[in-house]
């Protein structure tokens, strides 16, 4: 079997497949809108070392974590600020959170921004941040719904609410979560229990959110050949369509479909498995950087950043569409983010859905999107 090239990478083994360099204009082009993004990004860091709501500590990781791809020397004083300013919230639990200041549904939104802060803790290599990321992990693994029934191996917001429930996109934040981080388990003290999911339970989970026939065996599965393959958000909910007879069935969209595709790649399923070929089909059914397919300008550029990532893992240099044209990714992905980016150097959505209208978590899933773009296979 074929090991997925995001596995050999976690497990600091060489790929053999060199992919081409991008055109030099566009490899020119896309690092000035990094430089010109991360500086604005910088700019807005607040004094305490937050970025955009203090109550949410994963805006702030994803902004260190993008000021870390993107030039990690220069903008060493503001990593470290913002690292201060996650480790403070930190709970005993390995949890990293905050309590906001309103009640709201999903409480400190725990597994959503411990899984986000974690992961963005340890892509800055500090042997001295092992101990919290290992506690984190302790932490996200007992927060995997395991019960039986529909989310079964999901992960939800947060689990003390009290009611069953998970969706896909808390979900493949933990699943990468966990994965991203697993070498920490090495480090553990002798006697110290490791941590990690149930990754047979995430199969089980995943199979509930794609509109695959004969994987998903629910009523509600859509039968709609256009459908085949994709991801929705949550089982049985979310974003659903309702046929002529009045059946409500999950709808395959876009930046779903793509956080399935990782999710499965983190589960380890072989990419010859047809829920992957059927995922990596329904992408290409329904390639396009205009919008995020079948939600238009809702959740843009977490659509960005999450097909970047999936495409990147899978390994795929090109995208075959059914019309034949082929698709070189990364280069068309750092085109339109190149494009988009405003004349101060910020990228922000007129569409809020989802915190889009916030420049800085925005700005930084750009600059996550285009380091990645445009760093080789």
């Amino acid at each position: 079997m074929k090991i997925w090239i995001c596995v050999l990478l976690m497990l600091g083994l060489m790929v053999g497949e060199v992919r081409a360099e991008m055109p030099a204009d566009l490899a020119a082009d896309g690092q000035a809108a990094l430089a010109r993004g991360a500086a604005w990004l910088a700019a807005q860091q607040q004094a305490d070392g937050h970025w955009g709501s203090p109550e949410t500590p994963a805006l702030t990781a994803l902004a260190m974590w993008a000021l870390h791809r993107a030039n990690p020397v220069e903008y060493q004083d503001a990593i470290a600020r913002a690292m201060v300013y996650v480790l403070t919230s930190v709970h005993e639990d390995g949890s990293i959170w905050r309590a906001p200041s309103m009640e709201r549904r999903g409480g400190g939104l725990a597994n959503y921004n411990t899984a986000v802060c974690m992961s963005a803790l340890h892509a800055l290599g500090r042997p001295e941040l092992v101990p919290v990321i290992q506690k984190a992990r302790t932490y996200l693994a007992k927060m995997q719904y395991l019960d039986d029934g529909i989310y079964r191996g999901g992960m939800g917001y947060d689990a003390e609410t009290g009611r069953a429930y998970a969706d896909l996109s808390n979900s493949y934040m933990a699943y990468e979560a966990m994965r991203l981080t697993q070498d920490v388990e090495d480090l553990r003290a002798a006697g110290d229990p490791k941590a990690d999911l149930d990754w047979g339970a995430v199969q089980e989970f995943l199979a509930q959110v794609q509109n695959l026939p004969g994987v998903n065996t629910n009523s509600y599965v859509s039968d709609d050949a256009d459908s085949r393959g994709g991801f929705a958000y949550t089982p049985g909910a979310g974003a659903a369509n309702t046929n002529a007879e009045g059946k409500v069935t999950l709808r395959s969209y876009g930046s779903m479909t793509y956080a399935g595709l990782l999710a499965l790649i983190y589960a380890q399923v072989d990419e010859t498995d047809v829920r992957v070929q059927a995922a990596k089909d329904w992408a290409e059914r329904h390639w396009s950087l205009d919008e995020n397919p079948g939600m238009g300008q809702e959740g843009l550029y977490y659509f960005f950043n999450v097909l970047t990532k999936s495409l990147k893992a899978a390994g795929d240099a090109t995208l075959t569409l059914p019309d034949g044209r082929t698709v070189v990714w990364r280069e068309e992905v750092a085109r339109k983010l190149v494009a988009l980016q405003k004349p101060d150097g910020h990228w922000v959505n007129d569409n809020n859905r989802w915190w889009e209208a916030e420049p800085n978590l925005v700005t930084s899933y750009v600059l996550l999107s285009l380091a990645s773009a445009l760093t080789p296979q």
